[in-house]
């Protein structure tokens, strides 16, 4: 299991989509003037993780699925494909040709996700992504799952029904997720991430290019 924001690549891709596709009008303008101040909210405390994760997706209701699919690749190969850690790919690429099952967990858009993972070559049946219901084409707000924190470790087990091998996250936010691995990875992590590795004696790895 691999968290994807901060794990595969520098930066997060989820709040990057949010600004881009403010900046680009993809949503209304009632949209535009809500998101702003909401997410201020948000980095402020007052609004909590699951609840903006699961926003910054329904706030797409009554759009057209395959529209977000291709502003998500454009987005993607735009801003994001050069943050890719080639150290990360690399094994990505390695436990794949070894017969490994791999999947992707993260609590950004399932769209972003999917055009990200197309280059690390995990196929979309293995994200667990923050997603909603499509009804003929259309995104609805009807919230299938917000995959962070206790999220993750919950819809890891509810979709696949076993406890990974091994789990890489860079956050608190993947605590859960790393909790239940049997081998965790703290990968490029966040201070509060990287105590907690300490403590529990998980492997710390640091990508080229970051610092503690």
């Amino acid at each position: 299991m691999f968290d994807c924001d901060g794990t595969l690549w520098a930066g997060d891709a989820g709040e990057g989509f949010f600004d881009w596709e403010l900046k680009r009008g993809l949503v209304s303008d009632d949209i535009v003037r809500w998101a702003r101040p909401r997410y201020a909210d948000y980095k402020a405390g007052k609004v909590g993780e699951d609840q903006m994760c699961g926003e910054m997706v329904t706030m797409h209701r009554g759009m057209l699925e395959s529209e977000l699919e291709k502003a998500a690749s454009e987005f993607f190969d735009e801003k994001f494909k050069a943050r890719i850690f080639p150290e990360m790919h690399s094994l990505v690429s390695r436990l794949l040709e070894s017969g490994c099952e791999v999947w992707a967990v993260s609590s950004t858009n399932e769209w972003v996700i999917r055009a990200a993972m197309k280059h690390f070559g995990i196929e979309a049946s293995h994200i667990l992504a923050a997603a909603v219901e499509i009804d003929c084409g259309r995104i609805t707000d009807r919230l299938v799952r917000v995959p962070s924190g206790e999220g993750k470790p919950r819809a890891i087990r509810e979709v696949i029904g076993k406890d990974p091998d091994a789990a890489f996250g860079n956050s608190r936010w993947d605590a859960g997720m790393l909790e239940i691995a049997r081998h965790a990875f703290a990968v490029n992590p966040n201070p509060d991430l990287e105590k907690t590795a300490r403590e529990r004696s998980w492997t710390i790895y640091w990508p080229e290019g970051t610092s503690r």
